[in-house]
This record gives structure tokens, C-alpha cells and sequence, in this order.
């Protein structure tokens, strides 16, 4: 029982409730990690008898922050097809919803394959230090984060060209990744914006999509090591910016694309 395995558990309650909350180890700037709230609300899925398939796609819209406590979930499967299974979420406190998901569970076959986008050219992450220690923030501390570049700005270091960060991470302490755990994964960069500006300013996500192009059997072979993450802004302008990243394996194959709208003042 890792704090990420701590962080998503959930307690069934029946008729697709299930009941969850708060761990100080996941706590944010404004409530919980987004990452770990997206990764329990697809454990919610997970857990249903009915459920089919393996997850492919998830978003997760956050309406308003999470209070430190107990949470419900309601799960229901929306359509069911023979290939494809489609669910609604909601995440609530004392009558309230906090978030909203929709989930894509899918049986997945033998295909012809290809991946278009290629895999950053780097080195070994055993040559890079660990910096989680420096976000002032509990949930980095469940993460071993390596930068290979873009990194988070120091007081003082000016604008950036560039909003793309890529770093290797895993779970601290080391778990084997599944689809639970790579969702929070997926939402593992600070926002763009610190970059571009130099600066920590106030921003949030308000929408996070994940795709899953790895199967259960992908994931089994990355046991607990290293993966490799990448991300950048396409634009900002309006208050909003948008966010795309990768997550690929040691070996090169992508496990996982994430897409993301979030909310700034600046």
C-alpha cells in the first residue's frame, strides 16, 4: 500500500457510489494534486462489476476545488457497445459536485501499429538529479523527477521561448505503473505559463484529457521504472492556455498523450 495506492482508494458503497478522500501527502496549492483527483475518479470506473474493456480515453472537467475530507463518486456507464464501453463520473462534497469525467473503456485487438511523433533524444536518468524537493508543494514529494530541460524557473530567471519541459519520473516510492497511476502521471507539469513568464503566477486546470495507447500487457512490461514525460504550450491568450505532453516508455514506445485547458492571470 504505496501513498499512491493510499491517495485513490475507495470504499463501495453500492449502486456505483463509492466513497473516497483526502491525503494531506497529495495537497496542492488549492486542494488536492489534479492528477490524483483524475486517477481516483478512473479507479471509480475500474471497480465497477460491469465494467469493460481497458481505459483509452479520459476527461476530467474541475468545477470547483476539493475540501480536505471525504468525497462521493457516482459511476454509471452511459453505452455499451460491443468494442466500447462509455461512462459519466461525478465527484461530490456534501450534496455539491466538484468534478465531472467522461471515460472511454475499450476491448482492444491486434492491429496494424505505427507511431507518428518521435521520442526526445536523451540521456540516462541516473545522471540527473532529483528535484522534486523544490516546489514547496506535498504531492512532488510522491515523485522522482528528473529535468533534462525546462525545468522549474528560479526567482529571477527571466522569460522563456519556450514553454516545453521534459523531465523522467516514477512514482516514489517505486510502484508498478498502471492506468490509474499514469493518469496522474499524465498531469505531472507545472503550468506552462511559469516558463514563458519567468515566474510563478496564479493558473489552474480546468479540463484534462488522457489517451491510452498502451494496453494492460504494455504497461505490465514497464514494471517500476523511469518514463519519460514531455510538454508544451501551443497558445495563450484570453486567460486560457492550452497544453499538450507525451509519456513514452525507456525503451521508446508511447504509452500515453495528454491534452490540457488551463486558467491564468498574468
Amino acid at each position: 500500500m504505496t501513498v499512491f495506492d493510499d491517495g485513490i482508494a475507495l470504499e463501495a458503497l453500492g449502486d456505483g457510489l463509492l466513497r473516497g478522500r483526502t491525503v494531506p501527502q497529495w495537497a496542492n496549492m488549492v486542494g488536492p494534486f489534479g492528477g490524483i483527483t483524475a486517477a481516483t475518479l478512473l479507479r471509480a470506473v475500474e471497480l465497477q462489476s460491469d465494467v469493460h474493456g481497458f481505459p483509452v480515453a479520459l476527461t476530467v472537467n474541475y468545477l470547483a476545488p476539493i475540501a480536505d475530507g471525504d468525497f462521493d463518486i457516482r459511476a454509471r456507464a452511459v453505452r455499451t457497445n460491443r468494442s466500447n464501453q462509455h461512462w459519466y463520473v461525478e465527484l461530490s462534497q456534501n450534496g455539491e459536485v466538484k468534478t465531472t469525467a467522461t471515460a472511454v473503456f475499450a476491448v482492444r485487438r491486434e492491429t496494424w501499429a505505427d507511431t507518428e511523433i518521435g521520442r526526445p533524444d536523451v540521456g540516462a536518468p541516473e545522471s540527473i538529479e532529483d528535484a522534486s524537493a523544490g516546489f514547496g508543494v506535498a504531492w512532488t514529494r510522491n515523485y522522482d523527477l528528473r529535468f533534462i530541460d525546462g525545468a522549474l524557473p528560479a526567482a529571477g530567471a527571466g522569460e522563456s521561448t519556450t514553454s516545453t519541459t521534459t523531465l523522467w519520473v516514477r512514482d516514489r516510492p517505486a510502484r508498478p505503473i498502471d492506468f490509474a497511476s499514469l493518469t496522474s502521471l499524465c498531469d505531472i507539469f507545472y503550468p506552462r505559463l511559469w516558463l514563458r513568464r519567468g515566474q510563478l503566477l496564479p493558473a489552474g486546470t480546468i479540463s484534462f484529457t488522457a489517451y491510452f495507447h498502451a494496453g494492460p500487457a504494455e504497461l505490465a512490461e514497464q514494471g517500476d521504472g523511469y518514463l519519460l514525460a514531455t510538454a508544451r504550450a501551443q497558445g495563450f491568450s484570453g486567460g486560457h492556455f492550452d497544453q499538450s505532453a507525451q509519456i513514452w516508455s525507456r525503451a521508446g514506445d508511447l504509452l500515453a498523450t495528454t491534452h490540457q485547458l488551463v486558467y491564468y492571470k498574468a
